[in-house]
């Protein structure tokens, strides 16, 4: 009899766990239109990082990933009761510096529907078909760097795409005002790349320029890859323009650097460049004939706190000028995910799609690293401060505005 009262007690005991257990498993019915990704009781939280991880212009890609990586950091830190089991893992493609590479690294975390948004481009060129991709794929895009004006323009922007970069509006016009007003300069030439970071840059340096009072002499451009620079340097040398101002990246700038000094004409031109080239791995490249010129950027937050926890976990400081506004990036992106998510008993976490990107676009008065950050409807979140930068002693000293 006893024997019988057990297995009837083991029945029902077993019976009991299963309703219990029953009871813990999703209820939730997402009913957002661009759906939801599911996180499992004991999965990660994905984020994607689309980057420079290869070339030549490598070192913007690890300082912004050095940004996204300490901003995933300090969030498990200070949420650890909401994560739970989760943690947060970081799922990194290389966009190179290029179309081609932007288009592939989309195809790739587009394709994973587990990754709730992405971190990148670096670069505009990789940016143009990144975001579209990403709007097709209903995943946010939050760059850090990327600069082109066409990028948060009403009849370009792509739906699921903000930065928290500066718009390259406002570095034009800071790059036009300090070679007019500070350097006195009244003629000016330009060479582009062809990508559309460089090519729109240069356009708004040179309209700013112009409603100044100012000339463009030439507007020149070359091909990613070139090494013969003298043959545009020498078309240039012609009007012997004030201000040689060409916005490109760290391989070919360093090469029109050098080149530069070598071509009768341009002994008296002053030199500027802009923040793709604001890296050790230029100074390194361009040497000697780079000192004294001109680099405009981001303006340097001082953060000492982040600077020792990227040294810590890196072993070097910051190599480029983009990591705050990555970090930045990160932590505007993982707020949002916790605003928006919805939490099972059982720890499943719920991210609906298009709510996420509507709190991305909602963003307003974010404290950030870069400054106070709010979003407008196509995409532009920077609190934007330009420096302009002259390299002295082969260091990037900022010069203006004057403090």
């Amino acid at each position: 009899m006893k024997k019988r009262w057990f297995v009837l007690f083991a029945v029902l005991l077993i019976a009991a766990l299963a309703l219990t257990a029953c009871g813990q498993k999703s209820t939730y019915n997402c009913t957002d239109p661009w759906g939801c990704v599911n996180v499992g009781p004991n999965d990660p939280i994905k984020l994607g990082v689309a980057l420079v991880l290869s070339g030549p212009n490598e070192s913007l890609g690890v300082d912004s990933v050095g940004g996204v990586e300490i901003a995933v950091d300090d969030f498990t830190a200070a949420n650890k009761d909401w994560l739970g089991k989760h943690t947060i893992q970081v799922v990194k493609e290389d966009s190179q510096c290029s179309a081609e590479g932007g288009q592939t690294a989309a195809q790739k975390l587009s394709a994973d529907k587990s990754i709730v948004g992405v971190v990148g481009t670096n670069c505009s060129s990789a940016g143009v078909p990144a975001a579209k991709i990403f709007a097709n794929a209903h995943m946010p895009l939050i760059s850090p760097s990327n600069t082109a004006p066409s990028l948060t323009a009403p009849d370009t922007h792509a739906a699921t795409y903000l930065r928290t970069a500066h718009n390259d509006k406002v570095q034009g016009k800071a790059v036009a005002e300090f070679a007019y007003n500070v350097l006195g300069a009244r003629t000016m030439a330009t060479i582009h790349d062809g990508s559309p970071y460089a090519q729109q840059l240069q356009q708004v340096a040179c309209d700013v320029f112009k409603q100044l009072g100012g000339k463009c002499v030439a507007q020149e451009a070359i091909n990613v890859g070139d090494t013969d620079m003298h043959p545009v340097l020498t078309k240039i040398a012609a009007s012997k323009p004030d201000v040689l101002y060409y916005p490109i990246f760290i391989q070919e700038g360093a090469l029109i650097t050098q080149q530069a000094k070598e071509v009768p004409g341009l002994e008296k031109t002053v030199l500027m460049g802009s923040d793709g080239m604001i890296s050790p791995d230029f100074i390194k490249a361009a040497g000697q004939a780079a000192e004294g010129m001109y680099l405009s950027g981001p303006a340097a937050v001082n953060n000492d706190a982040f600077n020792k926890k990227y040294e810590a976990k890196y072993g070097q400081k910051p190599p480029s000028a983009f990591h705050l506004h990555a970090y930045d990036a990160a932590m505007m992106l993982l707020d949002a995910v916790k605003k928006v998510a919805v939490v099972d008993k059982d720890g499943t976490i719920h991210i609906p799609r298009k709510a996420l990107v509507d709190a991305l676009f909602a963003t307003k008065n974010f404290k950030g690293l870069t400054g106070t950050l709010t979003c407008n409807q196509y995409g532009d979140c920077a609190d934007p401060k330009i420096n302009i930068n002259q390299i002295q002693n082969g260091k990037y000293v900022p010069v203006w505005p004057k403090k």
